[in-house]
């Protein structure tokens, strides 16, 4: 068994990279994209926890880059880069989008969630980082883990237990 000396934790609208033999977790992933980048060979990892789709939404004053996918993303990267990642090796998996509430009308400013999972997606391809797994959508919360060394995302699941992508 691989041993993870710690866990470290991003909250809501927060990011942070790890090393081998740390892991590195969020909760509270309901409408909100969980974004992991990593480098495989050199065990490095980041984790973005996106709240909203794109930072023009955002309110005058300071602008919180690990809130929006257009800004977290990109940032997120660069971080990963100038601690030792190389551009051209880094893969990405992603967790969470969900629909948390139903809502009468279909308009387009309340799919939040799958909002979210299509800027993230379309920031990762801009970059052409490829996402090599993913567990989106539905109307449930989650919770994910990732392990930079076996590049192992755990995902629990409200009412639907664990898996591993």
């Amino acid at each position: 068994m691989i041993e993870c000396r710690e866990i470290i934790k991003v909250g809501i609208a927060d990011m942070n990279i790890v090393r081998t033999p740390n892991s590195i977790r969020t909760s509270g992933l309901g409408s909100c994209v969980g974004v992991v980048v990593y480098d495989q060979a050199k065990e490095i990892a980041g984790l973005a926890h996106v709240m909203l789709p794109d930072s023009s939404l955002a309110r005058a004053g300071s602008l919180n880059i690990a809130k929006y996918a257009d800004t977290a993303v990109k940032d997120l990267v660069t971080r990963l880069i100038r601690n030792g990642a190389r551009a051209y090796s880094l893969k990405a998996k992603i967790a969470g989008g969900a629909q948390m509430f139903q809502f009468s009308n279909t308009s387009d400013i309340m799919r939040i969630g799958p909002r979210n999972v299509d800027a993230v997606k379309s920031e990762l391809a801009a970059l052409k980082i490829a996402i090599v797994a993913e567990d989106v959508g539905g109307n449930s919360g989650r919770t994910i883990e990732f392990n930079p060394q076996t590049c192992t995302l755990n995902i629990r699941t409200v009412n639907k237990g664990v898996q591993e992508i």
